[in-house]
């Protein structure tokens, strides 16, 4: 987390609180990182003194959390996104289910920059996408609009049955031309339909999925800011043609 400005650095304890608090009121998923691992949660409950967060999907990840140590912990949420570690998580029951625990950090990033604008994607060229499905089965889809935090997608053909919210898709592929691929862990937040009128005034739906980033690292999100600020300019360019 170091490459963040230190104006991003939320240190005082009602504040550290506020931002925790606003997550657990909001439901928001939060990845739960260490060096073997990783699971996706939620905060069950907050207090001065405690975190308490739900378990994973998988008991093995639940075991693994265990015995591990220096957690990273991350979120997205209203446009701003939340980091901050935890040295160790105290497996607990928590009104009669498992659950995590651990001090309140002492400190987090709250970051609200410029570089989560999110820039819609140009009709052309196409920057196509290519992910796998649990079965091993492949499906492409096509990029609408780009963030470093995620990115939205409409599906080429039918919505299958296996695509689910909340489901992570490991190593997805972002083919942004002549910028190069990009492969990134993924978890699928929303599905949606994007409709519009065509000449013969006839509506067409089209499957609209949106992906939250897991793992960008800081190469890679240097590389999609300059990207995003590539295409902003490029479709500034191309209204002040149109006026």
């Amino acid at each position: 987390m170091s490459h963040y400005n230190e104006q991003f650095l939320k240190q005082s304890p009602l504040a550290v609180l506020n931002v925790l608090r606003d997550l657990h009121k909001d439901q928001v998923p939060l990845r739960v990182a260490w060096a073997s691992g990783q699971f996706i949660s939620r905060i069950l409950a907050v207090t001065p003194e405690a975190l308490i967060i739900d378990f994973g999907s998988q008991d093995q990840e639940n075991l693994s959390a265990q015995r591990a140590e220096n957690f990273l912990i991350d979120a997205e949420t209203k446009g701003a996104k939340v980091e901050f570690t935890l040295p160790k998580l105290e497996a607990i029951d928590y009104l009669s289910l498992p659950a995590f625990t651990a001090p309140v950090p002492p400190s987090l990033w709250f970051v609200q920059r410029r570089e989560f604008f999110r820039i819609s994607a140009p009709l052309h060229p196409v920057y196509l996408c290519t992910a796998r499905l649990p079965d091993n089965s492949e499906f492409r889809f096509r990029l609408c609009d780009l963030s470093l935090g995620g990115m939205g997608a409409l599906l080429e053909g039918k919505l299958s049955a296996a695509l689910q919210v909340g489901m992570q898709i490991p190593q997805l592929e972002l083919d942004m031309g002549d910028w190069g691929k990009f492969h990134f862990d993924a978890q699928l937040i929303a599905i949606t339909e994007r409709k519009v009128v065509d000449s013969k005034n006839e509506t067409i739906s089209t499957p609209r999925l949106s992906f939250r980033f897991l793992n960008v690292n800081p190469a890679a999100e240097r590389t999609l800011q300059r990207i995003i600020f590539a295409l902003e300019r490029e479709a500034r360019e191309r209204a002040s043609k149109v006026l």
